[in-house]
């Protein structure tokens, strides 16, 4: 008979150190939900409840956090949601030509006036109309 091979050992866990709860480090007793400070601790910046590997919370801290998160919640201290705005790129709008040429630099595009750009302006920004067209800041002086 062939000897079997020693188990394996999980090597996940071998370099990392067990995480240590803010609720066992602070002595914290009773996870009250009107205490919002400590409960923003457990909470993730758009407002969702940190996990246990995150947090280092046993299985009993862990659902006392999520009750009085859950209760700080419906008595309006702490928000279901926090939204966050991302500013998005025009992708799929305004795309140029199918040749795959940048918008400005269109072969079939005749050069007129209105197309003519000010020298100095990246990606066609600014006409040389508007430029002409823009009030000039009159100097005036305070006595």
């Amino acid at each position: 008979m062939a000897k079997k091979p020693p188990p394996r050992k999980n090597l996940k866990d071998a370099g990392r150190k067990k995480k240590v709860s803010v609720l066992t480090t602070e002595k914290v007793e009773y996870i009250d939900y009107k205490d919002v400070n400590l409960l923003k601790r457990f909470v993730s910046d758009r407002s969702k409840v940190r996990a246990r590997r995150v947090t280092g919370n046993d299985v009993q801290q862990q659902a006392e956090v999520a009750r009085a998160i859950k209760n700080a919640r419906e008595m309006a201290l702490m928000p279901y949601a926090i939204r966050v705005t991302t500013q998005r790129n025009n992708r799929g709008r305004d795309r140029g030509p199918r040749d795959g040429a940048p918008r400005g630099e269109r072969s079939d595009a005749p050069e007129t006036e209105e197309n003519e750009m000010v020298d100095g302006a990246d990606d066609g920004d600014i006409p040389t109309e508007a430029v002409a067209e823009a009030p000039e800041a009159e100097a005036t002086e305070e006595v």
